[in-house]
């Protein structure tokens, strides 16, 4: 069954696997090993992305299954587990890029896990950010981009907050697209999440847990 949710997903085949989660959850599946499945689907369907199999509307309409798929998911798990609400985190989508996917998975995981999240959503300008800090007082912030144009956005970010003074009181986290270590020097954050557990780790590594 949990092969069958990823070929289905990766595969773009929508009522396949939203079938596939709903007699998983019905069999009382493990609500975060089906989420684990639908990652792993979206990292193969990202794979066929870069490798020019799929091209942006695959991958946004993979977007739109994994939308729905964790619309199902997200109240099996909010029944299962007492969330308490601890760390803050502000995350959003750099100025002049529009994707999603990434972003809303990193905030639905961080959101289960009991983080108090502010979603910017998406194409947000440094000041936006700037002020949800000082708004909120913040102390983890997650720049998302999938474009390569979005690196020097996320720069523009960093170096927004250090000039608004708070660059000391936040950790920045960066991910999407390209992202890795050479990019976390090259705008300034302090790391990168591979994908939306990671964001997780680190956020709560950084404010002690939740």
């Amino acid at each position: 069954m949990a092969r069958d949710l990823v070929v289905a997903l990766s595969q773009l085949k929508e009522r396949e696997a939203l079938e596939t989660v709903e007699e998983r959850l019905k069999a009382k599946d493990n609500p975060l090993e089906i989420l684990n499945d639908a990652k792993r689907a979206m990292e193969i369907a990202g794979k066929r992305f870069a490798a020019g199999e799929y091209y942006m509307p695959e991958l946004v309409y993979a977007g739109v299954i994994l939308k729905r798929i964790t619309e199902m998911v997200k109240p099996q798990i909010s029944a299962s587990t007492e969330i308490k609400r601890g760390g803050k985190c502000i995350i959003g989508t750099v100025a002049g890029d529009i994707h999603d996917i990434g972003k809303d998975m990193v905030v639905f995981m961080l959101d289960v896990s009991g983080f108090e999240v502010y979603d910017l959503g998406i194409n947000v300008r440094v000041e936006k950010f700037v002020d949800k800090i000082r708004e909120t007082g913040a102390p983890v912030v997650g720049l998302s981009g999938f474009l390569t144009l979005a690196f020097d956005a996320m720069k523009e970010t960093v170096e927004a907050i250090k000039q608004a003074g708070l660059r000391n009181n936040v950790k920045i986290m960066i991910g999407g697209g390209q992202v890795d270590d050479i990019i976390v020097q090259y705008t300034g954050a302090d790391a990168y999440g591979k994908d939306a557990m990671a964001a997780v780790s680190l956020a709560k590594g950084w404010t002690g847990g939740v």
